[in-house]
């Protein structure tokens, strides 16, 4: 079964400019006071001013309000002309209760800076497939909530800006491999992978023809891992990619008995009748250091040498 398909012709938001408002939504899961208020602090600090919306004040068990509230709140940040950009607080189940609430035409007549990873995955790849802007796997408020890494601020407000012919390195914290050498241009599309894998089969689908896939996960056993690769194989979803970009691979468990390859092994055994670039452990996802990227917008994958990178020709904002 196909996906609903991509639009024609992608659309790139309104760069992110100093003293910028950003909007904060929670799409899933709750986030704590204290690491949000931190979080809070980091942006502020760099000089934007930050708007938490209505979401970021509900609670219902562990989400943050009803899907009706979620959609409304996201719907609110978008309409709403003052606000700049939207950054995610938190990943989390959940999202897709409320993908079939947002209004895709409202979004694409209203294009925004929308930022987030892990559970948000379903949101960004929506927004990009049905609203047709391009969207990005970034850090969260979440992501400096304990923490402010370098790497992650200066690759949001690089990519952002609206900076033209970018490189993106992995982080020193954080090197990326090359599994298998190559370069490859094309779409980025992907994120969480337990979220691409949760659309197969579905009308949000992820059509992933002619792209670089983006995989990341965490807290997997890796024969549940492989399971989801060897999904994503037979669905046919790995037959038109152009190159993968395997993020980090965190927490990945094993058994008693051990399943005898890692995440690198599985990657290369289900990828072996594909002639395209592979890299590994680049700094998207659950780590400490998290890269933005534009889904739905062209990139390039080098994978040449001990140092594989990133290359975004154009900007992905306008």
């Amino acid at each position: 079964m196909t996906g609903a398909g991509r639009v024609q012709k992608s659309i790139r938001p309104p760069r992110l400019e100093p003293g910028a408002r950003i909007g904060i939504v929670s799409p899933c899961y709750w986030m704590r006071d204290e690491p949000f208020r931190r979080a809070v602090g980091v942006f502020e600090e760099l000089g934007y001013e930050v708007v938490p919306g209505a979401s970021t004040r509900l609670r219902e068990h562990r989400f943050a309000g009803t899907p009706e509230q979620r959609a409304a709140d996201i719907m609110a940040m978008f309409e709403d002309p003052s606000i700049d950009a939207i950054v995610c607080a938190r990943g989390g189940y959940g999202g897709n209760r409320v993908l079939p609430l947002l209004d895709y035409e409202a979004i694409a007549r209203h294009p925004k800076i929308f930022v987030g990873y892990s559970d948000v995955t379903g949101y960004l790849t929506s927004i990009g497939q049905r609203a047709g802007l391009v969207t990005f796997h970034g850090p969260m408020l979440s992501t400096f909530g304990q923490r402010t890494e370098p790497y992650n601020v200066d690759t949001f407000q690089r990519v952002l800006s609206g900076q033209g012919d970018l490189r993106i390195d992995a982080a020193a914290a954080c090197p990326a491999r090359t599994l298998r050498p190559g370069l490859a241009r094309g779409a980025l599309w992907g994120g969480n992978l337990t979220l691409v894998v949760e659309r197969l089969a579905t009308a949000g689908q992820l059509d992933t023809n002619g792209a670089i896939l983006l995989l990341e996960d965490i807290d997997e056993q890796l024969y549940a891992f492989e399971r989801m690769l060897l999904q994503l194989k037979n669905s046919g979803s790995l037959d038109g990619i152009r190159g993968l970009v395997v993020g980090e691979m965190l927490e990945m468990g094993d058994k008693d008995v051990p399943f005898g390859k890692d995440t690198d092994d599985i990657v290369l055994d289900i990828c072996a009748d594909l002639d395209i670039p592979v890299i590994a452990n680049f700094p998207c996802g659950h780590g400490d250091c998290q890269a933005t990227l534009p889904i739905g917008h062209e990139i390039e994958l080098h994978a040449e040498g001990d140092a594989p990178y990133l290359r975004i020709p154009e900007p992905p904002v306008s």
